[in-house]
């Protein structure tokens, strides 16, 4: 397509007519009849059309009138956008069946679709976006997204791998002692590594791993417990953190260059060093991953642990994650700093100054303390380490939906489109950007298509 300024210059002068601002432009943009921001022109004596992209703010019919005026122009018109003429099929998505519980089958049984009632994160926080579920002022529309995948062809985020660099993942059975979490799939999981124990059993001794990866991607619509994000995206467990939750810089670089040779699209970590630590072979590490085009994401720390954005947050090309609350407050653990890049649910109390006193933790299937064997739904798990397995889960969606173009296959393009959808299509909480970054991520906005908004 040619830009304005290398068409003939009749057009160019024409265009002028157009380009001031026009109050009827922004009152156009709903219909999404046309594609924004360009028009269709045939030209006297030339045998085919062509189309034009606009500068910002001119508006389309308007641009297509004044080029209509002219002696030279045969016609312009917006470039509109056709529908097949076919009754629309039923939507391939249904609400989830999950019940919310993993006590017994019965109770199952009787509350199928209640996860609805714990995971307000996953809420839409519009009441037009999916009327059939509750609202939640602090949710980022996972249902919204699921839709948008399904239409896709790519059911919660088909084909793209996550690595959690975490304490493991109660991913697989061993003995009488290690158990599947009863929300997961055998299927959903890649070959990992403990660099811990320094094996190739990757199993979770703590609980905080298994919840991260939970929320990433705990099996959705499976009449079992609760739902995840990316449901259909495969997970690399890799262990990097002992059964305290402590790692150190040698095994999570270690960790981050397994999950690049093994070739992952996102790594999600959720720790941090101390406050303004230098950590070179950590950096060195997800340097070596931008360049292989995967996605970062890591917790910028919680307040109380650490008095500032830490690394990895603070890491090359890594995106920062706050935390918010069901109340869509600032979580009063989130930390304030020029590297944060979004927010996202962390739960708990809000920090001081928002109207809503909403505190609810994220709840998701996991270990129960103490044990490697017994599971259920915690409600102690607060804080950014929980907003950034969300934005993990948002990138792997946004890498499965297809909204980024061919023009971002490229490694170091797709990190930082990737990056900058989520932030451009975040929803600002009305705070300085040192607190929350660019907004509150919104995955229902993030993986809609262009074609979808204009329907």
């Amino acid at each position: 397509m040619k830009r304005l300024c290398c068409i003939p210059a009749i057009a160019a002068s024409l265009t002028l007519l157009a380009v001031a601002p026009a109050s009827a432009a922004t009152g156009l943009a709903p219909a999404r009849g046309f594609v924004p921001r360009e028009v269709v022109v045939k030209f006297e004596r030339e045998r085919a059309p062509r189309t034009l992209a606009l500068p910002r703010g001119a508006g389309v019919r308007e641009t297509a009138r004044a080029l209509g005026g002219n002696a030279r122009v045969e016609y312009a018109a917006p470039n509109y956008i056709a529908t097949a003429s076919a009754l629309a099929p039923p939507s391939p998505f249904v609400i989830p069946n999950d019940p919310g519980s993993i006590d017994s089958p019965a109770e199952a049984a009787s509350a199928l679709g209640d996860w609805t009632l714990k995971q307000w994160n996953f809420m839409p926080w519009d009441a037009s976006t999916s009327p059939r579920v509750p609202v939640s002022p602090g949710g980022i529309d996972a249902i919204g997204a699921w839709q948008n995948l399904a239409a896709a062809g790519r059911p919660g985020a088909e084909g793209v791998t996550v690595a959690v660099l975490d304490t493991g993942i109660a991913y697989r059975a061993l003995g009488a002692n290690f158990l599947l979490s009863p929300d997961f799939g055998p299927g959903q999981f890649v070959k990992g590594y403990d660099f811990v124990d320094k094996d190739r059993l990757p199993l979770d001794e703590n609980g905080h791993g298994t919840h991260v990866a939970g929320t990433i991607a705990e099996k959705t619509d499976n009449a079992v417990g609760l739902t995840g994000l990316a449901y259909g995206a495969r997970l690399m467990p890799i262990r990097v953190l002992d059964d305290h939750g402590r790692g150190d810089a040698t095994a999570i670089a270690k960790g981050v260059r397994f999950a690049v040779a093994h070739r992952a699209q996102v790594i999600n970590m959720s720790f941090n060093f101390g406050c303004g630590k230098k950590v070179p072979g950590v950096d060195e590490a997800l340097r070596e991953a931008y360049a292989q085009g995967i996605v970062v994401v890591a917790s910028a720390g919680n307040l109380g642990a650490e008095t500032c954005v830490s690394p990895p947050a603070t890491g090359p090309r890594v995106i920062a994650v706050g935390g918010s609350t069901e109340g869509g407050c600032l979580g009063s653990y989130s930390l304030a700093g020029s590297a944060l890049d979004l927010l996202a649910p962390g739960g708990g109390v809000p920090a001081p100054g928002c109207a809503s006193v909403s505190a609810r933790p994220i709840y998701q299937v996991t270990l129960k303390p103490g044990t490697t064997n017994i599971f259920g739904i915690p409600s102690n798990y607060v804080g950014t380490s929980m907003a950034a397995a969300h934005v993990s889960g948002a990138a792997a969606m946004v890498l499965s939906s297809g909204v980024l173009g061919p023009q971002h296959n490229s490694t170091k393009a797709r990190v930082a489109a990737v990056t900058r959808r989520l932030r451009k299509t975040a929803r600002s909480l009305g705070l300085p950007a040192t607190q929350q970054g660019a907004g509150l991520i919104d995955v229902g906005a993030a993986t809609e298509s262009a074609l979808q908004r204009r329907r």
